[in-house]
């Protein structure tokens, strides 16, 4: 197995974070990471608000009860509606924020660092209430926080393939599958 499928089983959400602050390098590194994904022609629509000061983080926890954690850093991924695609395909800022996103986690796990993704976009209250802590202009819209931090508690690494998810060819529409209602949740 190479070091890089290795570290995507690594990943895991982590909700308990050691008191230790994360160093500015480090996060620049994994800013670094975020702005080196995949973007839909290159338009590279994403904005990072890094999130490093006691109060700041306290009002954000204080405000949405899934970003509750005690990391002592969050960085916020935002798509700017004016460096987004325009017509049909404007919504791929979603996708190019996203892969922006998985590449800080998994970046933030090789560096020992336990992270955990807040869901923002689409509930229209979390997205009002950062805009409100963050100051956010209207043509900015925050997708998600990922938390980071040194983890406090350990997660064995682990996929979750399911053969049965997987189609060859053609989709199967026949092919019976049991539904698992989920609450709806906040973070990934």
């Amino acid at each position: 197995m190479t070091e890089v499928i290795k570290t995507i089983y690594e990943r895991r959400s982590i909700r308990k974070y050691l008191d230790k602050q994360v160093d500015k390098q480090t996060i620049i590194t994994l800013l670094k990471t975020a702005m080196a994904a995949p973007t839909a022609v290159n338009c590279q629509p994403w904005e990072f608000i890094v999130v490093d000061e006691a109060d700041k983080l306290s009002k954000i926890k204080q405000e949405c009860k899934y970003a509750r954690y005690n990391a002592p850093v969050g960085i916020v991924v935002c798509g700017n509606m004016k460096l987004a695609l325009k017509g049909a395909d404007h919504e791929l800022w979603i996708q190019d924020c996203s892969a922006a996103i998985e590449n800080m986690l998994i970046a933030a796990t090789s560096l020992g660092l336990g992270t955990v993704w807040i869901g923002i976009y689409p509930v229209q209250n979390r997205i009002r209430m950062l805009k409100k802590v963050l100051n956010i202009p209207d043509f900015v819209t925050p997708l998600g926080i990922v938390y980071i931090g040194y983890s406090a508690e350990k997660k064995e690494p682990r996929t979750r393939y399911n053969d049965k998810r997987v189609y060859w060819q053609e989709y199967e529409p026949k092919r019976k599958h049991r539904s698992k209602d989920k609450p709806q949740i906040g973070h990934y």
